[in-house]
């Protein structure tokens, strides 16, 4: 599917897991300019739930295997062009995980993992919504 200037938008999944205070994070990297951090995730597939999407994206990504609980909230991303023409629309539905078993490692399009607490995530580049999911998420945490 061309994610530029696409007939409809596009639905997407974040796989949001925390464990000891801390939540999981990936950055991807084509070429020589690494993308900004932000929870693993990507485009729904045709037949797949959200919630399904969220799981596979996070297993493709990291490694992890977690089941996912529920959406907890759901936000749009909508880039124009220098035109004013919509280039990329993405309805992104941000999925609490549970708590996972092993260690992640980058795979698939990922070229770092790691599990950062609230004041780490501060010093990173990272996706203008990170900051809000991130504190929703540790917040909501059993200490």
């Amino acid at each position: 599917m061309n994610r530029d200037y696409p007939p409809h938008p596009i639905p997407a999944a974040l796989a949001m897991v925390v464990r000891d205070g801390r939540v999981l994070l990936a950055r991807r990297g084509k070429g020589n300019t690494p993308d900004p951090w932000g929870f693993p995730g990507g485009a729904v597939e045709v037949g797949e739930t959200v919630l399904a999407a969220a799981q596979r994206e996070l297993a493709e990504e990291t490694g992890i295997r977690a089941r996912p609980e529920r959406v907890v909230e759901v936000f749009d991303i909508i880039v124009h062009d220098a035109s004013g023409r919509v280039r990329t629309h993405f309805v992104v539905n941000a999925v609490r995980m549970t708590t996972p078993e092993g260690e992640a490692h980058p795979a698939s399009d990922v070229i770092e993992t790691g599990w950062f607490t609230l004041d780490q995530i501060s010093t990173l580049p990272r996706h203008p919504n990170l900051d809000r999911l991130a504190a929703a998420m540790l917040d909501a945490s059993p200490a």
